[in-house]
């Protein structure tokens, strides 16, 4: 999808890289000087009061904004994807990060990259987002958005999560592990890859289900496509925690239940060209020429 003509960006900060709030106040002059409405969260404007003039609370940051521009590393682009797809917002991420695995620009092209964007040539990239349904009485009951992963996992050392997984409505198994993780494609590189699961290119519209150190014989990811369904009931009376991109929901007891699908609404990822995802990888994970 190309790009469309630029009115308003907001800014999401990392909360505490100076790196990140010396690049939001340059993006910020710079837009501003073109007429261009700027906005920062005012969680995000606590940490770096020079961006109080373009403070806006949170419930309002997202509404009719075209582009988030997300600086700081993978978390804070997470963080911002999931404060702005519902909107129908893209998400351009400045990698003031170590990974920087989802961000587009480096911090030294930062001036460039706003003046292609307001130029208007830019791609948009959609990717799944993974939609969590939690049926609780405590905190992690409602519903959730995540980008990379939901994850539910064991509260307490030397014990096992007892979760029973249905797929589209019919029950598959009950995992013994310290945990299961639901990725999208994107997410494949993250918590996933870590636990053994299959890196798959975001082009794929597919969700993966990949238990965390299994105490059971069938120990092997599946992947499966994004209308599919996946439900997970905690079964003994062991504490799990959820979480959806490193945020953590709330703990469930027995019989809370999490519905884990493709998400109606994409996230959407500005890009300026097509991304070679396998050279990207490649360079992340530093894997040499032979």
């Amino acid at each position: 999808m190309t790009g469309r003509r630029i009115e308003r960006v907001g800014l999401v900060p990392h909360h505490d890289r100076s790196r990140a709030g010396e690049l939001a106040r340059r993006a910020a002059e710079v837009l501003s000087a073109r007429g261009v409405e700027v906005r920062v969260p005012a969680p995000d404007v606590a940490a770096w009061p020079d961006l109080a003039p373009y403070s806006v609370e949170p419930g309002s940051f997202a509404r009719g904004i075209d582009v988030a521009v997300a600086l700081g590393g993978d978390g804070t682009m997470l963080r911002t994807v999931d404060a702005v797809h519902a909107d129908g917002a893209a998400v351009l991420g400045v990698n003031v990060g170590q990974m920087g695995y989802l961000s587009e620009v480096e911090p030294e092209d930062l001036d460039a990259s706003l003046e292609r964007l307001l130029a208007g040539d830019y791609l948009v990239d959609e990717r799944v987002m993974l939609q969590v349904t939690v049926e609780s009485e405590g905190s992690a009951g409602g519903r959730w958005w995540a980008l990379n992963e939901a994850v539910l996992e064991k509260t307490e050392p030397g014990h096992m999560a007892r979760l029973a997984v249905e797929i589209n409505g019919t029950y598959f198994t009950t995992y013994a592990a310290d945990g299961v993780i639901v990725a999208t494609a994107t997410g494949s590189t993250a918590y996933s890859f870590s636990a053994r699961g299959p890196i798959v290119s975001p082009r794929h519209r597919c969700l993966l289900l990949t238990p965390v150190s299994p105490h059971m014989l069938f120990d092997r990811s599946l992947v499966l496509g994004p209308d599919e369904e996946l439900r997970f009931v905690v079964v003994d009376g062991r504490p799990v925690m959820a979480t959806a991109d490193g945020r953590a929901l709330g703990e469930l007891r027995r019989g809370d239940s999490v519905r884990c699908t493709g998400a109606s609404t994409p996230a959407r990822i500005v890009t300026f060209g097509r991304r070679d995802f396998h050279q990207i990888l490649k360079a992340k994970f530093g894997l040499a020429d032979r």
